[in-house]
């Protein structure tokens, strides 16, 4: 026999005592599920429209209401990110932006966020349940998320908190077969013939049904004992919040923060630090996890965190452990829906299978009525003096019953924050583009609402699984992350860069030198045309430049496209130099060339000039020789008179 151990009882004492005080809000939100499957109506309900003779088929309008909500809540993938409140954090905000965006990709976030808002919407109640898992990334681990049935939790009662940080204690459990416990815990495999069991007809992780099955659905409860032959056993993780010592570290003029075993490292090589060394101690809140199955206590460990690592997304939140769903407050709703629809059915048998009242004695047999009476040929004998068959005319419903189904899928709408227009409906659309997206967006303000709640959820998720990853990822890691576009984001963290003269770790995730925002996205839809539209103004006015507009477009490649513009527009531009290089060029040349030719007239000009003076000199001088020959024939005649 195995022995029992403490904490693995008080865990299964625990489990019993809480759940025992959900038992109402299960069978309430077990009774929404059935309304949004289409089960409407209990047993009795049905039993006595059968001997009516009325129709037990429903109008469901909540199915549809169900799926237009979580379908306008999860139009866009949801995420959560990070920005760091200062200029200096800012790098390594970047780097928590990729490391939660992979982790959100690789714990399948969008199957999982939507999940979560089915069952806020129908029961009420949703969980999302951050965790390490130890497999992945071979034995190395991943944090990741998923979500977590509402009926797998159970809550200390007195919690007043929307998100149950005052309760003493969250517990979560799953009931597993032995084979699967075996095989997802293999050292239990000696051991688990003597593991308690919860038995045959215990509590399961779904409540049963009270509703007349109509429809060919099937839930949990109804395929928990396909295998009679297999046992079950319920393992229960309890969270609780416990007071761990940290130490604030004073050295020389400095202070950090360590843990227990940081500080008794200090100590043992404080010899060789310095003696003015001083440790104050200070107790920080931390969430301790106890896992059990049966009397067997399966480990212990204390989560470097301070929130819940299972955080409720609660809908119609009453101040309590146990919110209201969005069906549970149309119930009423459909209930009269469904039986109008009956009362309409009945109406509309009465009407086409008409009832005739014969007298009593006037016809001899009453059957060879019925079959002559089908005969549009026929001659029936009757005795008139007994008085005339007839039909009694049934009175008509009034135009107002015909309205108000229409008006009681209204309310219903109403009260889930959903519209005609918000289910593409054109002919609630008005007539111009601009007022269709008015409308829209005056008609999303109630999901809106909704969706901030959601998103205070999904934001404490993302500080547990920061809180988580600084305690994990203490190794040399590369988180990447692909792009619908095929672009590759990466960042290697807890790296050592020797180059400089010093070793520096790189992104180190524990230094704790930096503050961290985590922020939620909005997941509503929106008109991509109007908002489109609206950025091609805004470009073509110059208000915002090209990748801004970029951004709003489906564009595949983004990034290809602004590449190949900015190399298109690198090109344009040196060709706009060269093209005006060139021009400077031809005008110099042009210049050049004029005073070339204007330096060769000049030269010509000149060598005219020297060859004229020349001319003249010679010119000059035989004039000169030719006056003086004459001079002389003259005074050579007047000495001879």
């Amino acid at each position: 026999m195995i022995e029992s151990d403490k904490k693995a009882i008080q865990n299964k004492e625990d489990w019993i005592r809480w759940q025992d005080a959900r038992k109402d809000w299960d069978t309430y939100s077990r009774a929404d599920i059935d309304f949004y499957l289409g089960n409407h109506f209990t047993k009795d309900q049905k039993d006595k429209l059968d001997e009516r003779n009325q129709t037990s088929t429903t109008l469901d309008r909540l199915y549809s209401a169900v799926e237009q909500f979580k379908a306008i809540i999860t139009s866009k993938p949801p995420k959560f990110s990070a920005v760091g409140r200062e200029d200096s954090d800012s790098k390594l905000a970047s780097v928590w932006r990729t490391i939660l965006e992979y982790i959100w990709d690789i714990s399948d976030g969008n199957e999982e966020f939507k999940q979560v808002v089915h069952d806020y919407a129908v029961t009420g109640l949703g969980y999302l349940y951050a965790y390490l898992d130890k497999e992945a990334d071979f034995g190395r681990g991943e944090i990741k998320f998923k979500c977590l049935s509402p009926f797998r939790v159970v809550v200390d009662p007195a919690s007043k908190n929307r998100w149950f940080d005052d309760a003493s204690a969250i517990l979560v459990g799953l009931t597993m077969t032995g084979d699967q416990l075996v095989n997802n815990i293999p050292k239990l495999k000696d051991i688990i013939d003597d593991i308690e069991t919860i038995g045959s007809g215990g509590d399961e992780d779904f409540p049963s049904s009270t509703q007349q099955t109509t429809q060919s659905t099937f839930t949990p409860d109804q395929v928990k004992d396909k295998d009679p032959t297999q046992k079950s056993y319920r393992l229960i993780e309890k969270f609780e919040k416990v007071k761990v010592p940290f130490y604030r570290v004073s050295f020389q003029g400095s202070e950090f923060i360590v843990d227990e075993d940081g500080k008794d490292e200090l100590e043992a090589d404080i010899k060789f630090i310095s003696n003015d060394v001083e440790f104050i101690e200070i107790m920080q809140t931390r969430i301790k996890v106890t896992a059990s199955v049966g009397q067997v206590l399966l480990y212990t460990h204390v989560l470097d965190t301070d929130t819940y690592p299972v955080i409720p997304v609660p809908n119609i939140w009453n101040g309590t452990p146990y919110p209201t769903s969005d069906i549970r407050k149309n119930r009423d709703l459909q209930i009269y829906l469904d039986k109008l629809l009956s009362i309409i059915t009945s109406h509309a048998q009465t009407s086409s299978g008409l009832k005739l009242l014969v007298p009593m004695g006037s016809v001899e047999n009453i059957s060879t009525l019925e079959e002559d009476w089908a005969n549009p040929n026929a001659a029936i004998e009757y005795d008139p003096t007994m008085g005339e068959p007839h039909f009694p005319a049934p009175q008509p419903l009034s135009n107002s019953v015909m309205t108000l189904p229409k008006l009681i899928e209204g309310y219903i709408d109403l009260n889930m924050g959903i519209f005609e227009l918000s289910q593409g409906n054109a002919e609630a659309a008005p007539r111009t583009a601009s007022a269709t997206m008015m409308f829209e967006d005056f008609g999303q303000r109630r999901s809106k609402s909704k969706l901030r709640d959601i998103e205070g959820s999904l934001k404490r998720l993302g500080k547990v699984i920061y809180q988580m990853s600084k305690a994990h990822y203490d190794f040399q890691k590369t988180f990447r992350i692909v792009q619908p576009n095929n672009d590759i984001d990466e960042f290697t963290v807890n790296y050592y860069d020797d180059k400089s003269e010093e070793a520096l770790k790189l992104n180190d995730l524990g230094s704790g030198e930096y503050d961290i925002r985590i922020i939620g996205s909005s997941t509503l839809p929106s008109n991509r045309w109007g908002e489109w539209q609206v950025y091609m103004e805004a470009y073509q006015a110059g208000l915002i430049d090209q990748t801004e507009a970029l951004k709003k477009t489906e564009i595949f490649d983004k990034r290809g496209v602004l590449e190949r513009t900015s190399l298109v527009s690198q090109l344009q531009s040196a060709l706009a130099n060269a093209e005006d290089q060139i021009k400077k060029l031809g005008g110099d040349l042009q210049t050049a060339q004029r005073e070339t030719i204007g330096a060769r007239q000049r030269v010509e000009v000149e060598k005219t000039k020297t060859t004229l003076h020349g001319i003249e000199a010679d010119a000059k001088a035989e004039s000169k020789v030719q006056v003086n020959k004459l001079q002389t024939a003259v005074n050579s005649l007047g000495k001879s008179q």
